[in-house]
């Protein structure tokens, strides 16, 4: 079965092409639950959903139910809508897998299954959960990827929209990179401002006021401070990042990895021979490729890791990969109590302030000297 990219997927349920199974996957699971809605909406009249639409949980059925739920007839005629969530659940529930399979093998022609996979949630790590290949084989398969920085404003504008909401210039921007344009918490914070009312278009200014995030004053502005050799910045930052809801110290040491290896690639590149102003168009191209969690603005990041990979030689990057390492064993090490010393420290050893030569040798400034004072100010 194909793998549909979302406008694909959009243009067919635009022309009433309905497939008989639909397998959603990928880390966004919002994404999802709005790509099954148009899956009902485009199969269902409003008046029939009470008798023809039905969801479960993989993780409730049997056999013998899972045989019932996908081969009932609909009721009045027409079709049926079948939602089935976690289907991951199922990998270890083997006998209930295969019945499955063989279910999807002979599909219900009048009902029309969605199969939902959950994405992994953070205490399962950063490793990405690969699509069930058997799934991808019986199934229209549409993967909900995290939206790139400009796709989650637009989402979050249309969202707004669609609540009565009005931003000013850069009030949805600045809400949406304050939350990593994770949007879970997007959707939670535009009900907040739905709920407050009024005419007046939110302001930057009142959009730190509600979130607590000040612009400029994000963990992406203290991540660049540090790749940028912004020492006393970055420092400055610190106290204010980790005060806002949903950071951490961990938090913090992850997304200056990603950005390490952003800057690792960028230094390769040029260390290999490539042209300055060609290396953030090569970077786009890595980027789509591996598509790395953490990555905001690919423009605004390629351009970042190009223009301070001459400042980071492999050594000093490989020493502050050893670092972010250290520093992250320390953060979940159950004895360390203080995590704006261990990330001050970080900051401190990673500091641009520090003068490198080939080789990897390091010699102190007199800026990086008073760096450490503004740490201990």
């Amino acid at each position: 079965m194909p793998v549909l990219k979302f406008s694909e997927f959009s243009r067919a349920l635009g022309k009433g092409e309905l497939a008989p199974v639909y397998y959603f996957h990928g880390p966004e699971d919002l994404l999802k639950e709005e790509r099954a809605a148009l899956v009902l909406e485009a199969a269902l009249d409003p008046g029939s959903r009470e008798f023809n639409f039905e969801q479960r949980s993989a993780t409730d059925l049997d056999a013998e139910s899972l045989h019932t739920l996908l081969q009932t007839l609909p009721m009045f005629g027409g079709r049926r809508v079948i939602f089935l969530r976690a289907v991951e659940a199922l990998k270890k529930k083997p006998r209930v897998r295969e019945a499955l399979l063989t279910e999807l093998g002979r599909p219900n022609p009048d009902a029309v299954v969605v199969l939902f996979e959950t994405a992994p949630d953070e205490g399962e790590g950063s490793r990405k959960r690969e699509p069930d290949p058997d799934l991808i084989r019986l199934a229209a398969s549409v993967v909900a990827d995290r939206l790139l920085p400009e796709e989650a404003v637009e989402w979050l504008r249309r969202r707004a929209q669609q609540a009565g909401v009005r931003f000013a210039e850069g009030a949805a921007e600045h809400l949406a990179r304050a939350v990593d344009y994770e949007l879970g918490t997007l959707r939670t914070e535009l009900e907040k401002f739905s709920a407050l009312g009024g005419d007046t278009a939110v302001t930057v200014e009142r959009v730190g006021d509600l979130i607590g995030v000040r612009q400029g004053e994000t963990a992406t502005d203290w991540r660049d401070a540090v790749l940028e050799d912004d020492t006393a910045r970055a420092l400055a930052l610190l106290g204010p990042v980790l005060e806002q809801s949903g950071n951490s110290g961990v938090k913090l040491v992850s997304l200056l990895g990603t950005g390490l290896a952003g800057l690792a690639v960028a230094r390769a590149r040029l260390d290999r021979g490539e042209r300055a102003q060609s290396l953030p168009s090569a970077l786009i191209q890595v980027l789509r490729a591996v598509r790395p969690f953490g990555v905001t603005n690919w423009n605004e990041e390629t351009a970042r890791w190009a223009r301070c990979a001459p400042r980071w030689p492999q050594p000093r990057i490989r020493r502050a990969f050893r670092s972010a390492l250290a520093a992250d064993r320390a953060l979940k090490g159950t004895r360390i109590s203080d995590e704006r010393g261990v990330v001050t420290d970080l900051v401190l050893e990673l500091g641009g302030t520090a003068e490198w030569r080939e080789g990897g040798k390091r010699l102190r400034s007199p800026a990086s000297r008073s760096a450490q004072t503004v740490a201990g100010a």
